[in-house]
């Protein structure tokens, strides 16, 4: 028997709907009575033998009986209210997965119902063990969703503690800010983790960087320069870090407010002089 019908707002542990519990009411209640009298005969079994009245045995005896009637009772009880079908959550019903009278059976795992919350989403993604350092609880996460063509800035709020042997990697849970109601269940979305940040990066372009023989990056600084139409190009051996989109961190060698050569990048010569178009 169902209680509540698609589109209707419910809140955590209300009865949604009914399994026929095929008699089981009428022994929870014959077990409730069991108990009860097996109760009373203890109570006075033991009001006897603290008299020093009657044998030790009948006054064991009583007070298993008691102890079992009432245990049979609690198992009991537990079983029917598997017959109750509750919202684990508050939200709206989505869907009626099975109509009333469909064959359903108690602790079975049958799906009746599909509950939403789009106030409580979040996003579960898998994340290689190589960032495991970086990537913490409180990071901020840029999220975009291509369908609706929208960006939010969230926060880790959980990370997992187990690495999958399988892919070797690790889930984060990151909550979603939902007021609108636009983000749905199973949406797809983009994430961008801020793994890394430094205040004093300098990043150049990839495209500007050659590599010599010995597999070393260098760029060409713009030295000497001559009433600023005119410098001498130096090759300079540099170290690189992370990269971020088609620029790329440099480590060392060159200091913040250096001219590196960009036009023409990979056709100078070191000691060449070079005529300065743009700074």
């Amino acid at each position: 028997m169902y209680t509540y019908q698609e589109g209707q707002r419910v809140s955590k542990g209300q009865v949604l709907a009914k399994i026929a519990d095929g008699g089981l009411m009428q022994q929870v209640a014959q077990a409730k009575a069991s108990a009860q009298l097996a109760k009373t005969t203890y109570e006075r079994q033991n009001r006897l033998w603290n008299q020093k009245i009657g044998s030790e045995i009948q006054y064991l005896q009583a007070k298993t009986a008691y102890e079992t009637q009432k245990n049979i009772f609690a198992q009991m009880k537990k079983q029917l209210a598997k017959s109750n079908v509750v919202a684990p959550f508050s939200g709206v019903i989505d869907d009626v997965l099975k109509e009333a009278g469909a064959v359903v059976a108690p602790g079975q795992g049958s799906e009746l119902f599909r509950i939403v919350n789009l106030e409580n989403m979040y996003i579960e993604a898998e994340i290689p063990e190589s960032h495991i350092v970086n990537v913490t609880k409180g990071k901020t996460v840029e999220i975009y969703f291509p369908v609706l063509e929208k960006t939010i800035q969230a926060k880790i709020r959980q990370v997992g503690n187990f690495i999958n042997p399988a892919n070797r990697a690790f889930k984060i849970e990151i909550g979603v800010p939902n007021s609108s109601g636009d983000i749905k269940p199973n949406l797809t979305a983009r994430l961008k983790i801020n793994d890394y940040t430094s205040k004093k990066a300098i990043l150049i372009p990839q495209s500007i960087i050659s590599e010599n023989a010995k597999g070393q990056q260098y760029v060409y600084l713009a030295s000497d320069k001559q009433d600023n139409k005119y410098a001498i190009a130096k090759k300079t051996i540099i170290s690189t870090g992370k990269t971020q989109g088609d620029f790329i961190e440099v480590l060392e060698t060159i200091a913040s407010g250096t001219e590196i050569i960009s036009e023409g990048a990979r056709s100078v010569n070191d000691g060449q002089k070079v005529e300065i178009k743009n700074q």
